[in-house]
């Protein structure tokens, strides 16, 4: 076993999740902006070391998703942010990449950012503690997109990342993000999930990336968030299985799904049935951001000193979404 796929492993385990606290502060701003909570460095880590300190942690937390300026800060405990995460048992991790911009020759889509200079901030990052790494590539879905370029072009940027990761000891998170937005069916998402991963992993494997060391953070296989064709959370999981069975090498140890825009339920749900009708050998786990906070951040904006409420409401999510990572998830739970 190889110290990356332990890393990996150790992440994704016993039914831990990944908790994504890695929003950019303009995206940061907004989700605080939405509870009238004014969006500064303190507010923005008060929030954050109330997860990171909350019990959840320590029992469903395998590893955090870091943003830059979060890496670097000092905890009101007088911890440096890592070492109050590695506290817990959970890994930290970071977002390298700089953001997806509009792609040259491609207006309607988008290449994502970071490569230059990215093995001098990974080296800066693994000083600080991190020991895995988040990259997200976007693609949109219409008649024409996403287009050869884009999957080209991102899968071969998300290789580029991994090596370097790999490179610095630590894990990639391989993050294709086939975006919900649009009246596109569930079977345009299956089809253009799986051209994404197929060329992913082929680049992936041109680079010579240990794949066994890598976490690949898929959506999960839903129509489209205006489409009039929605589908089932039982077809949701089964078709979601099928696209992973037939695009992802069974050496990669574990997936961790992005919730995409779905609700803290329907995440939670439909990574349950994904989970009951898990017949790989696969980890089927969770690395969601609104899914697991979202609760969390209304209850606090009413009081923002409020920690230990604030906590247990966060407990809550991150119980059933272990819960949900184990197959053992129901709905009569939620209102427990």
């Amino acid at each position: 076993m190889s110290e990356l796929n332990k890393i990996a492993l150790k992440i994704l385990s016993n039914g831990k999740g990944i908790l994504a606290a890695d929003e950019s502060n303009g995206t940061m701003t907004k989700r605080l902006d939405s509870v009238a909570v004014p969006s500064t460095p303190e507010n923005r880590l008060l929030f954050r070391e109330t997860l990171f300190t909350s019990e959840a942690m320590k029992k469903f937390i395998g590893g955090v998703i870091l943003y830059d300026e979060t890496i670097k800060q000092i905890s009101n405990s007088n911890k440096a942010i890592p070492e109050l995460i590695s506290a817990t048992g959970a890994v930290p991790g970071i977002k390298v990449d700089t953001g997806a911009k509009v792609m040259a020759n491609s207006t309607e889509e988008k290449i994502t950012e970071g490569l230059d200079g990215l093995r001098e901030r990974l080296k800066e990052y693994y000083k600080l503690g991190a020991r895995f790494t988040k990259w997200r590539g976007v693609y949109n879905i219409t008649k024409k997109h996403p287009s050869e370029l884009s999957i080209h072009s991102n899968a071969h940027a998300l290789a580029r990342y991994s090596a370097l990761v790999q490179e610095c000891g630590m894990v990639p998170i391989v993050e294709p993000e086939v975006l919900m937005d649009g009246d596109h069916s569930a079977e345009d998402c299956f089809n253009k999930t799986s051209k994404v991963l197929k060329k992913c992993f082929e680049e992936l494997m041109l680079h010579n990336i240990d794949f066994s060391g890598i976490i690949l953070k898929p959506n999960m296989i839903l129509a489209g968030a205006s489409s009039d064709k929605k589908i089932s959370n039982e077809e949701t999981a089964k078709l979601t299985l099928i696209c992973l069975k037939e695009n992802v090498p069974t050496e990669v140890p574990g997936i961790a799904f992005l919730s995409g825009g779905q609700t803290e339920v329907e995440a939670t749900e439909n990574l349950n049935l994904i989970n009951k009708h898990n017949d790989t050998n696969f980890i089927m786990t969770y690395s969601y951001g609104r899914a697991l906070q979202q609760s969390a951040l209304k209850f606090w904006s009413k009081d923002i000193k409020n920690i230990e409420g604030t906590q247990n409401v966060f407990n809550h999510r991150a119980n059933m979404c272990t819960l949900a990572a184990q197959g053992k998830w129901s709905a009569e739970l939620e209102s427990q």
